[in-house]
């Protein structure tokens, strides 16, 4: 294989196939597919923004490296291939949980206690992960979750009810991908794609399959961000069209009033 194209062939055998045979045979029972589609992109634009900051760092850190010849190009200190699926994985997730249906004529009234609950969620996430910065081993993992917490912060304030209501779309959503990109995933690692240090991970791996746990909840939670985002989008777009058509009083129709 040509140096530098290996993080790339990655792509292009592992999931590339899988997006472009998820957009052949998609359904679009989660939404209309223009509003999948444009929710998918914002998804994957904030992804990019979002984790690349984070993953420089850790990069930086030599929390995990790459083997020889797998990268063509960096900017900064991630390659080419780790920016693609920032803008891949949305992709190929969003394709997926469009095929699940839920029921979006549940008002978009979330009390504040709800809402504060969903902040205090979110809050027990981000202490976890600063307990971990404590120590080494524990800089990937704990990172990791302060990281996530501000995103699951403003999901679970802004609709977890609905997102509980709507719980068979999201886990189905969330864990058929989670478990695919688990193994590609073990199989990158095992051929030496990447590696993860031992000295800034817990040591602890999945049984059976040996990947890292840090790795493993890494794939579920941005799996995650991406199947509740745009559940969320969705609802929030068609409660929104059904104001504009039927309201003589917008605000409370949303609202949940009459």
């Amino acid at each position: 294989m040509t140096a530098g194209v290996a993080y790339l062939a990655f792509h292009a055998v592992a999931i590339l196939p899988v997006i472009v045979g998820l957009a052949l045979v998609a359904r679009y029972r989660l939404g209309s597919r223009s509003d999948v589609l444009v929710g998918t992109m914002v998804l994957a634009g904030l992804a990019l923004v979002y984790t690349t900051p984070w993953d420089n760092y850790l990069i930086a850190r030599g929390v995990w490296w790459y083997g020889e010849g797998a990268v063509l190009v960096r900017f900064g200190f991630a390659p080419l291939g780790e920016y693609l699926f920032f803008l891949l994985q949305p992709l190929l997730v969003g394709l997926w949980v469009a095929r699940f249906p839920v029921e979006t004529t549940r008002p978009l009234s979330v009390s504040l206690s709800e809402r504060a609950l969903g902040l205090g969620g979110a809050g027990v996430v981000a202490a976890v992960g600063l307990a971990l910065l404590g120590t080494d081993s524990g800089l990937y993992l704990g990172s990791l979750l302060v990281w996530s917490a501000p995103i699951l912060a403003i999901q679970w304030a802004f609709g977890w009810p609905f997102l509980v209501a709507e719980w068979r779309t999201v886990l189905a959503g969330t864990l058929v991908p989670t478990l695919y990109l688990w193994v590609v995933d073990r199989v990158a690692i095992g051929v030496g794609l990447w590696t993860i240090s031992e000295r800034y991970t817990t040591g602890v791996a999945l049984p059976l399959l040996g990947l890292p746990v840090e790795e493993a909840v890494f794939f579920l939670l941005t799996s995650l961000f991406v199947v509740q985002g745009l559940v969320l989008y969705v609802w929030l777009v068609d409660r929104l069209r059904a104001v504009e058509q039927e309201a003589p009083h917008p605000l409370a129709t949303l609202l949940g009033g009459r």
